[in-house]
């Protein structure tokens, strides 16, 4: 279930940098929000493929994510939910892009125009609470370090997204990743496109069979679990 409220304070200002015009760069964390190679098959081959996605869907399935970012993994789950039932998604974001931001990164992807009209509308409009045909999401505003723990709810699969461990590591604490596993569904599932030894051991340590998976693009590896 999604928190009741989202925190009253303005949304933080995020500056970013454009690589190749396309590609949003955070300054803040000096990484980019998706891959050089092709963020939407990325989204595809980590957060789809390494939790077992769409075969595992069916309706009230739950899905957790760690940095909603331009919204492109939400998208390419849209793209891949075609059966019926409703879905559930709650992303946490400390840093929430402004939708023109959004829409200029989400214009590489094509593709993702049919879902991606209907979330910026909303976007922009303010909610941070989105509907879909099938799925029902939430962006919960707001240091993960404070809002997961306070979170009611639990995932049957989780997204972790954040920058990378070396640039942003409160995302990736072993504290943090005890929550992840505390608000995971027996049997739930993570992936992740990092294979930081560090991040491995911290899910481990939390309950997860951790298993070491072949990466996308340029990287060699990345991670998937499940939990007990």
């Amino acid at each position: 279930m999604p928190l009741p409220d989202q925190p009253d304070f303005p949304e933080p200002q995020v500056p970013l940098d454009w690589r190749d015009e396309a590609i949003p760069v955070s300054r803040r964390f000096d990484d980019p929000y998706f891959s050089l190679s092709g963020g939407l098959e990325e989204a595809r081959h980590v957060f789809l493929a390494g939790n077992g996605l769409p075969d595992r869907l069916s309706d009230g399935f739950r899905i957790g994510e760690l940095g909603f970012g331009t919204g492109l993994n939400l998208l390419a789950l849209l793209l891949c939910h075609q059966g019926p039932g409703q879905l559930h998604y709650t992303s946490f974001e400390a840093y929430p892009l402004p939708a023109d931001d959004i829409a200029r990164a989400l214009a590489a992807f094509p593709e993702t125009t049919p879902f991606a009209g209907m979330f910026l509308t909303q976007w922009a409009a303010g909610h941070r609470t989105l509907h879909f045909p099938g799925l029902t999401a939430t962006v919960v505003i707001g240091d993960a370090r404070n809002t997961l723990p306070a979170w009611t709810g639990q995932a049957d699969a989780w997204f972790l997204d954040g920058f990378s461990p070396a640039k942003n590591p409160e995302l990736w604490s072993p504290a943090l990743m005890a929550e992840v596993a505390r608000h995971t569904s027996p049997g739930g599932s993570f992936a992740t496109y990092t294979a930081a030894g560090h991040v491995r051991q911290s899910l481990a340590e939390a309950g997860f069979t951790v298993t070491r998976q072949p990466g996308f693009g340029r990287k060699r590896h990345m991670t998937t679990g499940r939990l007990g």
